[in-house]
């Protein structure tokens, strides 16, 4: 063996354990193990080939969902580099894969989204298999790995004129045959959180075009994204099911100090802001000094305005925030060469000088959109000043229904049944349609921690509801009243009375109804509610099972089905559809719905906000052409209808 061997040899072995440490703890790279997980794997490749796109040597990216579970992507960009590298003596296609922290994104000159500067090689480390081909220089390249090692160097395979990378992956899953661990809990890949993904990306990334192709089931499902518009054909599309003020959405952008900030915004006839915020490509759910900066520039751009047109007198107190984001639909998307991101999973954007560039650029650009478009700036203002007298009765509405202090008990409603444990973490709340319900529910549950507040109808559906109505609501009054902590803008988690909220509705149309009003109400009004983890869906049984003395609940009809199956054909039981919850006794109502040992709960989470946002609209919203066209092509996934 040669002394370049032994060389080989040691940094083979350095190479190793650097991704060991990615499979000992995946989390700290990737998120979780989960499903999340599993498709951060797609985004950090797809990153790459988006990182060339920017720098402008890449047009197309194919990702192909192959049958066997793998994912292919393709570019056309330049190819990885497979000269050798001056440092480790090994080609840098190989480097790349099996080194964390190799990449070209780290000299500070380009602008790039991906993860720590780990993507592939942390793909590779969490793949059971990884196989790379680089079309360059008229040749194909090929390598492959195994959970991160190199199964043979380099080699050329054949000849092209074309030029990109493909890499093509099989997650290490785990599964009982495998004498590895495995990483992964599941190794299915969704294709409708591919095509958000991707549809965000082609929106960002103006120009590019990414082809999804999933070739799993009988026929292969394609989507084709690509945007000529950018950001502005995104505002246009989340604003598609409602009714925009005026056409097209503004555009801002520029680059300063070496970063590009690109906004476009536009105003609709709802009530609901809807801002969502980009560092990038990556969506930081929790906004960060771009949007900080955004913020602060459209609140003075508008005040200004109002005051110079008249539309605001001397007297007059200004806009607040709230008022000139009201009905407002925005994309602001920053690309920048150092970005720092607050926590690992990247939800807000810390970078200092961004606020400021951002509020310069917005400022300068939505002054000379408003001079130049009288007309348009003349219904925005006046959308923002019917906002400030809504605001102004809410705030009246709002004191009479906040309570002043935790022991101030005359205060809680009177129909709440309230109970006797004081440490929110172990209290629960059931919010029961109707009064028959709600007795069943108030006799059965356990008064030391479970409270019942019966809702009477159906409540106001926010989505179409200015913020002064919805405050002079009986039964929204009730629920903000009981739950203690606060309501929009104003809400503190830290002052919440339960810690489960637990929406109890009958299983028929009519409950499902009040439900997704419920849902809506807290999604549009106490949205940390859903993300902190607050908000349940009770599963009461469909069935009653009766076979001589026993009695067994079901909760489906495909339980139902399996049950019958397993008491076999000769078996005659009774079987009892449940319509609504009133038709339980308290006990039968404890013992399947509300007794923490036997009951079966939903928690309610967000997986993801834009598409949230969008079918909130689209099914509550004011239009019904669109409501229709949804409802026609989800038909056919309705099995069996309440009517």
């Amino acid at each position: 063996m040669s002394h370049s061997d032994n060389h080989y040899d040691e940094n083979q072995i350095q190479v190793l354990e650097g991704l060991e440490a990615v499979r000992r703890r995946p989390g700290m790279y990737i998120g979780s193990t989960d499903e999340r997980g599993l498709h951060h794997l797609v985004y950090e490749i797809v990153d790459n080939s988006v990182d060339e796109a920017l720098a402008g040597f890449c047009k197309n990216i194919l990702v192909t969902i192959e049958r066997d579970g793998s994912i292919r992507v393709r570019d056309d960009g330049r190819g990885f580099p497979v000269g050798i590298h001056p440092k480790i003596g090994r080609p840098a296609v190989e480097v790349c894969l099996t080194m964390l922290h190799a990449g070209g994104k780290f000299g500070g000159e380009g602008v790039s989204g991906g993860l720590h500067g780990v993507g592939a090689s942390c793909v590779n480390a969490l793949s059971r298999h990884l196989q790379v081909t680089v079309y360059q220089d008229g040749k194909i390249y090929r390598q492959e790995y195994e959970r991160g090692k190199v199964l043979y160097d380099l080699k050329i395979i054949g000849e092209t004129a074309e030029t990109g990378t493909e890499i093509q992956f099989w997650p290490d899953v785990k599964t009982g045959e495998d004498p590895e661990p495995g990483i992964f809990e599941t190794g299915e890949f969704s294709f409708d959180t591919l095509c958000t993904r991707f549809r965000e990306m082609a929106f960002l990334n103006k120009g590019i075009r990414i082809l999804l192709t999933d070739l799993r089931g009988d026929e292969p499902l394609v989507k084709e994204y690509h945007y000529e518009g950018g950001i502005m054909s995104f505002v246009e599309y989340l604003n598609r099911h409602k009714t925009p003020l005026f056409a097209p959405p503004v555009y801002i952008s520029g680059t300063r100090q070496g970063s590009l900030v690109e906004v476009a915004l536009q105003w609709n006839d709802g009530y609901n802001e809807s801002v969502f915020s980009f560092a990038n490509n990556i969506h930081t759910p929790e906004g960060g000094t771009h949007l900080e900066g955004f913020r602060r520039a459209l609140t003075r751009v508008i005040n200004d305005y109002a005051r110079k047109s008249g539309a605001l007198k001397s007297a007059d107190q200004n806009l607040s925030g709230e008022d000139v984001r009201e009905g407002l639909t925005a994309i602001v998307s920053v690309k920048l060469t150092e970005p720092q991101f607050e926590g690992q999973t990247k939800a807000k954007l810390g970078n200092s000088e961004i606020r400021t560039i951002t509020d310069q650029l917005v400022s300068e650009g939505l002054n000379v959109y408003m001079e130049e478009n009288p007309a348009s700036a003349r219904i925005v203002i006046d959308k923002c000043l019917t906002a400030a007298r809504a605001r102004e009765a809410a705030r009246k509405a709002r004191d009479l229904t906040r309570r002043k202090t935790a022991l101030e008990s005359a205060a809680l409603p009177g129909k709440l049944a309230d109970c006797s444990e004081r440490d929110p973490a172990k209290c629960e709340i059931f919010l029961v349609e109707g009064d028959s319900a709600g007795g069943s529910a108030k006799t059965g549950r356990d008064r030391h921690f479970q409270a019942i507040l019966p809702l009477r109808g159906k409540i106001l559906n926010v989505e179409k509801t200015r913020m002064d109505r919805i405050l002079a609501n009986d039964e929204i009054k009730a629920m903000i009243t009981a739950f203690g902590g606060g309501f929009n803008k104003d809400f503190d988690p830290s002052k919440l009375r339960y810690h489960r909220i637990v929406c109890m509705t009958d299983a028929d149309v009519d409950g499902s109804h009040i439900r997704i009003l419920l849902l809506t109400f807290f999604y549009r009004h106490f949205p940390r509610l859903i993300e902190d983890g607050y908000v349940y869906i009770a599963q009461p049984p469909l069935y009653k099972v009766t076979r001589g003395k026993t009695i067994k609940y079901v909760y489906s009809d495909d339980q139902l089905q399996a049950y019958l199956e397993e008491l076999g054909r000769d078996a005659k039981p009774e079987i009892q559809r449940y319509k609504g919850l009133g038709e339980m006794s308290s006990e039968q109502l404890w013992e399947t719905t509300m007794n923490p040992a036997t009951r079966s709960m939903y928690r309610v989470n967000i997986k993801d906000a834009i598409a949230a946002d969008e079918l909130f609209t689209l099914l509550m919203g004011d239009q019904v052409e669109p409501r229709r066209e949804f409802i026609e092509e989800n038909a056919k996934l309705v099995a069996e209808l309440d009517i």
